[in-house]
Formats: structure tokens, C-alpha cells, sequence
């Protein structure tokens, strides 16, 4: 007997199930992250045709893998000017907090004839990507002026390179930031990504803010536990991928 890996699909779609009917209740929509899947179509193409809306990946190689799937698709993390092109042309979405990367999706955009969406991500402590509220207002006011570029939204990231958890004080400073942003220029972002799978609790416990309304999650739907604190969720399946080999 070989080494292998099997996977509980139908464990990880009872999961996404499960999560999605706790955000719609609290009117927040699930963007399902998709990198852990490692381009693997057939269990990406199986999530949406169960119903997962938005489908997330930290690779563009993997997006283009999946862009006969009809599903809004979001590159979550800044994209590099070396693929521009792809992620115009694979990407409905891109996270981004620098300028030089926006003017050039911008003139790609252009190129291809179509708008390019983007979500600005704020500064939140965990150090992954950001801007500071200046320099996001100063993001903000150049964006206005892109003509191929959507500002689709606001996101933070948390939980990743400086394990800082999502409490009752950072929810708020990002739902004042929301307020305050949106009142200064005369907006309203579609999307407030207030997180990821570390949400969960706050989410259950209807402590997340109203301005929040979308969360990406991957963690919690495959592997039925929230990261960082290793803590599993009794109503989630835990054991969709089980590793079967011989010991020696």
C-alpha cells in the first residue's frame, strides 16, 4: 500500500454549507479562499457548482486554471507588475495598497477594454499587506481619477504573518475607518472584507460591525478550525483530508 491522501469532498461541502448559512443570516457574504486546493479544478469546479459564489486563490496560474468556471473570481494578494496582464485578464479582483500597481492594472485594463476591480487593503497590526489611514485616503483620491479602475472595496488581513486575532477593538477602528472614508468622499464600497476564518466567533456571536459584510474563508471550511488558535468548531467536519499509510 502506497501513501495517499483521501479527501471527504462532500465533509469540505457540508462545511461551506454550514458557514454560509451562519453569514447569511448576518447578511455577509462568503468569498471561499481556494489556495490550500493547489489548482486542483475538480474540487474547485465541485465548490461552485454547490453554491460557492466567489472563489479566492493567492495564485494567478491557479485562477487561469479555473476561468471557464463562472464564479467571481479574486487574486488575494498584491499583485506583481511581472503578471499584470494575467491578473487583469483572470482576476475579477485584486488586493492592493500600492499605487504604481493600480496605475498599471489601470493601463492594462484599458487594453483589454474592461474594468478592473480592486479592493485597498488597511493596516490592521498584522503586517501582511496594508496602507496607514493617510496614505489609504491619498490611495483613495488618485484611484478616482483611473478610469478602468473599480475601488470595489475595503479589506484587512489578519490571523496570517503576525497572528493578530480579530477583537471588538480593531472591528471597530475598521468600521469607523469604513464610516469615515465613506462620508469624506462620497462613497459606498460594495465590499468590507473584515477578515478570514479567524472571524468565525466574532461572526457567531454577532460581534462583527454592520459595515462588514464579506469574509474570506478557507481554513475553517476544509479543515473545520480556526487558525491561530488551532480550535476546532464541533458543528464542522475535521477529518476531510486523512493522510492513509503504513508505518514503519
Amino acid at each position: 500500500m502506497y501513501p495517499k491522501l483521501i479527501i471527504n469532498l462532500n465533509g469540505i461541502i457540508d462545511n461551506m454549507h454550514i458557514i454560509q448559512k451562519v453569514c447569511k443570516k448576518r447578511n455577509i457574504s462568503l468569498s471561499v479562499t481556494t489556495k490550500l486546493l493547489s489548482g486542483n479544478k475538480e474540487m474547485v469546479t465541485s465548490l461552485v457548482e454547490n453554491g460557492a459564489e466567489c472563489i479566492c486563490d493567492s495564485k494567478i496560474e491557479n485562477l487561469i486554471l479555473y476561468q471557464n468556471l463562472n464564479v467571481e473570481k479574486w487574486l488575494i494578494r498584491l499583485p506583481m507588475l511581472s503578471e499584470i496582464h494575467e491578473v487583469v485578464k483572470y482576476a475579477d479582483v485584486s488586493l492592493n495598497s500600492e499605487l504604481v500597481t493600480i496605475q498599471a492594472l489601470n493601463e492594462e485594463a484599458k487594453k483589454q477594454n474592461k474594468t478592473h476591480k480592486i479592493i485597498l487593503m488597511y493596516e490592521l497590526g498584522d503586517l501582511r499587506e496594508g496602507c496607514l489611514k493617510e496614505e489609504l485616503k491619498l490611495l483613495l483620491k488618485e484611484c478616482f481619477n483611473l478610469k478602468n479602475i473599480e475601488v470595489y472595496g475595503l479589506g484587512v488581513n489578519l490571523s496570517c504573518y503576525g497572528e493578530i486575532l480579530p477583537n471588538d477593538e480593531n472591528m471597530l477602528e475598521l468600521a469607523l475607518l469604513v464610516d469615515e472614508l465613506e462620508e469624506e468622499f462620497n462613497i459606498k464600497f460594495k465590499i468590507v472584507s473584515g477578515g478570514n476564518s479567524s472571524s468565525y466567533e466574532m461572526l457567531c456571536e454577532d460581534k462583527l460591525p454592520e459595515q462588514i459584510n464579506n469574509l474570506r474563508m478557507g481554513e475553517l471550511i476544509y479543515l473545520g478550525r480556526i487558525p491561530c488558535l488551532e480550535k476546532e468548531v464541533p458543528t464542522l467536519n475535521q477529518d476531510n483530508f486523512i493522510l492513509k499509510a503504513q508505518i514503519i
